[in-house]
């Protein structure tokens, strides 16, 4: 039985999918634009395992999340360092989660 899947994988699967017996099709990518689309399709796949993660599994969750943020930062010519620095001037300027707050409302 064949099961369609039509998503970016990781670089291995092909190995660990022969390795299990399986046949199986791929398509490299090699338009930038489509990879970016494909890219942030992952990521919000990878966002909701986050969200629908139990406890004991978030860290890996949050370590296949990762690895789709560093696509993009490659492809973006982004660097990790440039990342968390703006991280890190954003925090100073608005603050992070620590207090736990939820705005709600503004009167205008």
């Amino acid at each position: 039985m064949r099961k369609e899947y039509n998503k970016l994988i990781r670089d291995r699967i092909p190995e660990i999918i022969e390795a299990a017996g399986q046949s199986y099709a791929l398509e490299e990518i090699e338009d930038d634009q489509v990879f970016r689309e494909l890219l942030f399709q992952k990521l919000v796949e990878e966002t909701a395992e986050v969200i629908e993660a139990a406890p004991d599994k978030i860290a890996t969750e949050l370590a296949d999340l990762y690895e789709v943020i560093d696509a993009i930062r490659s492809l973006y010519g982004v660097s990790e360092q440039q990342v968390i620095e703006l991280q890190s001037s954003r925090r100073n300027e608005r603050g992070g989660f620590q207090k736990r707050l939820k705005l709600l409302w503004v009167e205008e």
